[in-house]
């Protein structure tokens, strides 16, 4: 009878940390926020002693810890991993969550001395994956021998598909605010040179160059020095 009230606490709490996460996801909080969450969060249920979510740098070609629960500034300003180190990049190369028994034990394992000093035993790695890409990993270390269950691995699994949505989602919508800012430079500027051709008689050319140079000259965006003209011609 005890096993299965602990069981249903288990799967409530689970539940109850996914519908946060989800929340969390569709508000408007910043990435830096949700991620936070979902480190802390996954670190009260998985009962883990460090949760980090570590992202793919794909210019730099290494991975960078992007949010953990944890204080430790060794773990938190530990260097990112090369391309092909540790543990973390194996599951970022085959996509799949490795569990290491020991982590002070594994050949592969890249911070043995900051594992020993944080007393970080067993781990658990998961794939942060969109559409088939892998975009970084999750990890959840306990600090004491631990063989993580298949429901465990399907939760951190879960969890970490949430996190890559909130990525994906967040980098979608400053990519597509660039574009529509490039989009409105650019018709703002095409309007300015109508107007300076117009009134100087310059060619479309030598009008873009003229407001290129105003903005180089005084530091300005193009944007604002087209609006500039603009503004100037409809007083007129």
């Amino acid at each position: 009878m005890t096993k299965k009230i602990k069981k249903t606490s288990k799967s409530s709490d689970t539940i109850e940390a996914i519908s946060k996460i989800s929340k969390a996801i569709s508000s408007d909080l910043y990435l830096e926020d949700i991620l936070k969450l979902i480190v802390t969060v996954t670190a009260e249920v998985m009962n883990s002693r460090i949760c980090s979510l570590m992202l793919l740098d794909e210019k730099r070609k290494n991975l960078n810890i992007r949010a953990t629960q944890s204080i430790s500034e060794e773990y938190i300003n530990k260097k990112p991993l090369a391309e092909g180190e540790g543990v973390a990049w194996k599951v970022v190369l085959q996509n799949k969550p490795i569990v290491i028994a020991d982590v002070t034990k594994e050949p592969e394992y890249k911070y043995k001395d900051i594992a020993i000093k944080e007393k970080l035993i067993s781990l658990l790695c998961v794939p942060l994956a969109v559409k088939g890409k892998v975009i970084g990993v999750l990890n959840c270390y306990t600090s004491e021998s631990h063989k993580f269950t298949s429901t465990e691995i399907n939760v951190l699994t879960s969890v970490a598909n949430q996190a890559a949505i909130a990525i994906e989602n967040t980098e979608l919508m400053v990519k597509t605010k660039v574009i529509q800012e490039e989009l409105e430079t650019r018709k703002v500027v095409e309007r300015a040179k109508g107007i300076l051709m117009k009134q100087e008689k310059l060619t479309e050319e030598d009008a873009f160059r003229r407001i290129q140079k105003y903005s180089m000259d005084r530091r300005k965006p193009m944007k604002e020095v087209a609006e500039a003209i603009i503004v100037a011609h409809e007083m007129r």
